[in-house]
């Protein structure tokens, strides 16, 4: 029988309340963990899968659109999904989704086969995105949501940190399709956690819309400020691997360092964000100073120390924009909320990185990458102007 997840906490005593990890959030932090490094595995092997087969720059921006733009579509559906469904359902659906159609890349390298995937595959992580951080901020207790973003950003970055590289690094030593078979079976075999996870959500209310939340402007700003730095990490990790292919190994170990900075800054963010609650409008717009600053390095892609030194700058912006902003559009809602603020983060997410993915090649083609990455920098700081000229922007009342 399916487990009303909005009645866990209140049915605990006090001390488990208390806890941050409970034995549900563990299980999904395990199914999370598996998912996510089906996704990062892919993320860039998919666009130079692509390229081996001549589909050139604007065909490896295109593989990582349709991801995103598939992605994006299916979130605004899947709030309704887990009223309907609930949490267990919905998350296997996603898990099926996101891995199975990942081993049809084995039998071609057609363009239009990578699209197809490519689209199956991003609704499936468009349901676990979105179910997975609405499903953190029920079981964690209210008072220390922030830090128990900051810990589901250690959980899935880690598998960034380590899968996005490993794809780069695996593929010239063992070829895409064993590439491909490990990033299906990573989210298949996160099936057998899904039994343990919570059923049906139970609120007083009904459960908002996306479109009910794309009206509510102090949801809306802080979204679309975290929206630049998902802008800049899609164009990072869809095209530094083609930007660097002069300098050797420094996509990959640039790519490492990102996601490293990433999840440390998120997780920092999270801890931060627990002692000074009040503190997350200026982090939010610190985080994409960063991410610009970052940008504006990378556009040296002779150099591998400013490639380095960009790279972690655009992590550390990202990081910390990805706690600040998911916090506080939480802080801003009750519990019939969750959902879809869950699925507008997600939407600013993964907009950013597939509208960064596929204007990017277009720019690069024409531009050069220097240019095309410095002109990208320059743009988020212009971009960020009405927000950090008055941080009332960003009040949850205006």
């Amino acid at each position: 029988m399916p487990t009303d997840v909005s009645r866990l906490a209140d049915a605990a005593p006090a001390p488990e309340r208390r806890r941050l990890v409970s034995r549900a959030l563990a299980m999904y932090f395990v199914s999370a963990f598996g998912s996510m490094t089906s996704f990062y595995l892919l993320l860039s092997v998919v666009p130079l899968y692509a390229t081996s087969a001549g589909a050139g720059n604007a065909g490896a921006g295109f593989t990582t659109g349709a991801l995103m733009l598939a992605t994006v579509c299916a979130e605004l559906a899947t709030p309704a999904l887990l009223a309907r469904f609930g949490y267990r359902a919905v998350l296997a659906a996603g898990l099926v989704l996101l891995g199975a159609p990942a081993l049809a890349l084995t039998a071609s390298a057609s363009l239009a086969l990578i699209l197809i995937v490519s689209l199956v595959r991003g609704v499936g992580l468009a349901i676990l995105v979105v179910a997975g951080s609405a499903l953190v901020a029920v079981l964690v207790p209210a008072e220390r949501r922030s830090e128990g973003l900051g810990l589901l950003g250690v959980v899935v970055g880690v598998p960034a940190v380590l899968a996005l590289p490993l794809g780069l690094w695996l593929v010239p030593r063992v070829g895409f399709p064993p590439v491909f078979v490990a990033g299906a079976a990573a989210s298949l075999v996160c099936l057998v956690t899904v039994p343990m996870l919570p059923g049906r959500t139970a609120t007083a209310k009904e459960p908002l819309g996306v479109l009910a939340g794309l009206r509510m402007a102090a949801q809306v700003r802080p979204a679309l400020v975290f929206f630049l730095t998902a802008v800049a990490t899609g164009i990072l990790v869809t095209f530094l691997p083609l930007a660097t292919r002069g300098l050797g190994r420094i996509a990959a170990a640039a790519l490492f360092a990102n996601m490293v900075a990433t999840t440390v800054a998120r997780w920092a963010a999270g801890r931060h964000g627990h002692r000074h609650r009040h503190g997350q409008p200026g982090l939010l717009l610190s985080g994409v100073v960063l991410g610009a600053a970052g940008m504006l390095l990378l556009a040296a892609t002779a150099s591998v120390w400013l490639v380095g030194a960009g790279a972690v700058l655009l992590g550390v912006g990202f990081g910390v924009a990805q706690n600040a902003s998911l916090t506080l559009m939480f802080e801003r809602v009750s519990a019939e909320g969750y959902d879809m603020v869950s699925a507008l983060w997600n939407l600013a997410y993964d907009a950013g990185m597939g509208i960064g993915a596929a204007g990017f090649g277009l720019l690069a083609n024409r531009a050069g990458y220097s240019a095309a990455f410095a002109l990208v920098g320059g743009l988020m700081l212009v971009a960020l102007g009405p927000a950090w000229r008055g941080r009332g922007w960003m009040s949850a009342d205006r």
